[in-house]
């Protein structure tokens, strides 16, 4: 009777201890998200975007995309966007992977630094398809603290891409225009002397000129050297149509006209205010009176020679004028939305006179 009792009190016991086990045990870690491992950008979703907005630090920059699947930077006067840079943005977001979970606690949320730092999508009503949330980086450099939308939940990638908030670096700064290829005749104005005109019969074929001087050979790859330059000019600032500066400088525009095989002409016009030397006003000798008074009332002032004196104003900001032959070129309506600076060396490199195309030939 005893040895029964006790085997009923190990029985017991064991299934105490069971249940005890099955109460205390560790609960299993919650399910993976199912992003980790995956893009933090799929291509799926940047096929539905028609907007983009990039923001840092108070700043952000604002993309739309146009009807031909063109962009424009909305929050820099609508202007073409960098295609190359977009696709770079979602080339780095696509190839970068959500490494791992991190945590959902608020308080560990609190110190991964998650402030304004944001990509999103949208699509073409407006409303927010996806966005990014980047917090520090890790301290080793690695990557970067990430949340999705608004959840409360915050993982880690080993991404590394460029908020840039300067919405003009956004632009495509290479004004549209024709090929080097497709320029059948060039026309080279000079300041106080005739324009040159050269011409080929097709773009394989040397460049020649008809007002080639006696005993002159013109100098070919100059003038390619030249026509790279014109169809190759890229913006480094706007300012408004209506800008002074800009008015000023179309007063001294060179006009360069390229006419393709086509038929199609592109004028280009290079100018700025250049720089002007001013007389300064006379400045009273202050010792003068004293030494008339020393002389006495009656006494006549010595004459001095009077040196003049200049002060140079520098020159003002090179501006570029594009047009097209073609009513509907883009260019065109570029041109009306703002007034375009280039860098000064695409105007002094340009050719002052003409004997600088051409070379003595050599006796045969």
């Amino acid at each position: 009777m005893k040895i029964k009792n006790l085997a009923l009190a190990v029985a017991l016991l064991a299934v105490l201890s069971v249940a005890a086990y099955l109460s205390n045990r560790p609960r299993p870690a919650p399910s993976a998200d199912p992003r980790v491992g995956k893009a933090l950008l799929d291509p799926d979703t940047v096929s539905k975007a028609a907007g983009i907005v990039v923001a840092d630090q108070g700043k952000k920059v604002e993309l739309a995309r146009a009807p031909d699947g063109s962009w424009r930077v909305s929050s820099y006067y609508d202007l073409p966007a960098d295609f190359d840079k977009v696709s770079r943005l979602v080339q780095d977001l696509n190839e970068a992977k959500v490494d791992r979970f991190v945590t959902a606690n608020p308080e560990r949320l609190s110190r991964l630094e998650f402030k304004d730092s944001r990509i999103a999508l949208s699509d073409s009503a407006g409303k927010g398809i996806w966005s990014l949330t980047l917090g520090k980086s890790s301290d080793s450099g690695s990557g970067r603290f990430i949340r999705f939308g608004d959840e409360p939940r915050a993982f880690f990638s080993g991404m590394h891409v460029w908020l840039d908030t300067d919405a003009k670096g956004w632009a495509n700064a290479q004004f549209p225009s024709v090929k080097p290829d497709d320029v059948a005749k060039l026309e080279i104005p000079f300041d106080g002397g005739a324009a040159l005109t050269v011409s080929r019969t097709k773009k394989d074929a040397p460049w020649a000129a008809a007002e080639a001087p006696a005993g002159r050979k013109l100098l070919a790859e100059k003038v390619s050297s030249l026509l790279s330059t014109l169809t190759s000019l890229r913006f480094s600032d706007t300012t408004d149509v209506k800008d002074p500066a800009a008015a000023e400088a179309q007063k001294h525009m060179r006009t360069f006209r390229l006419t393709t095989f086509g038929g199609t002409t592109l004028t280009v016009s290079l100018g700025r205010k250049p720089e002007e030397k001013k007389l300064k006003p006379p400045v009273p000798d202050a010792k003068e009176p004293l030494a008339a008074l020393a002389k006495g009332a009656d006494a006549k002032p010595e004459p001095k020679p009077i040196t003049p004196e200049f002060e140079t104003i520098p020159a003002g900001p090179v501006f570029v004028e594009i047009s097209n032959s073609e009513p509907r070129a883009p260019v065109n309506e570029l041109m009306k939305r703002r007034a375009f600076q280039v860098e000064e060396y695409s105007f002094t490199a340009l050719p002052q006179k003409a004997d600088e195309l051409f070379e003595t030939e050599k006796a045969k």
